[in-house]
C-alpha cells in the first residue's frame, strides 16, 4: 500500500483561537482520522519563521495508507458535503491550504 502525508495549514478567525482549538481537538481531528485510509496525525503550532513568508499559525499532518488516494479525498469531500464533518465558524477557511505528499518508500 502506498503511504501519503496530508499537510494542512489553517488558522482561526481573529480572536477565536480558543474556539478554533476546541473544535479542532474535540471534533475535527477525530472526524478526519475516522476516514478510511487515514491512520493518524498530529497537530503543531507555529513557533517561529526562519525563511520565507510565514504560513498559517496551525499545521496538521495526517498519515494516509491507500492504493487509491483519490478515493480517500473523495470520501473526505463527501463527508464534508453531507454535513458529517461540521466546520466551526472560528476557522478562517479562505486562509487554509491542503497538500498531499507521497512518501518515498525509502523513508516509510
Amino acid at each position: 500500500m502506498a503511504k501519503y502525508a496530508m499537510v494542512v495549514q489553517s488558522q482561526a478567525v481573529e480572536g477565536k483561537d480558543a474556539e478554533y482549538n476546541e473544535w479542532y481537538d474535540n471534533q475535527h481531528f477525530g472526524d478526519i482520522c475516522a476516514i478510511p485510509g487515514i491512520t493518524g496525525g498530529r497537530r503543531l503550532e507555529q513557533a517561529m519563521t526562519v525563511m520565507g513568508p510565514p504560513g498559517c499559525k496551525y499545521l496538521a499532518i495526517y498519515d494516509i495508507e491507500t492504493d487509491d488516494i483519490g478515493s480517500v479525498m473523495a470520501e473526505m469531500g463527501r463527508r464534508g458535503a453531507e454535513g458529517l464533518m461540521p466546520i466551526s465558524d472560528a476557522l478562517d477557511g479562505p486562509a487554509s491550504v491542503l497538500w498531499i505528499y507521497k512518501v518515498d518508500d525509502k523513508y516509510a
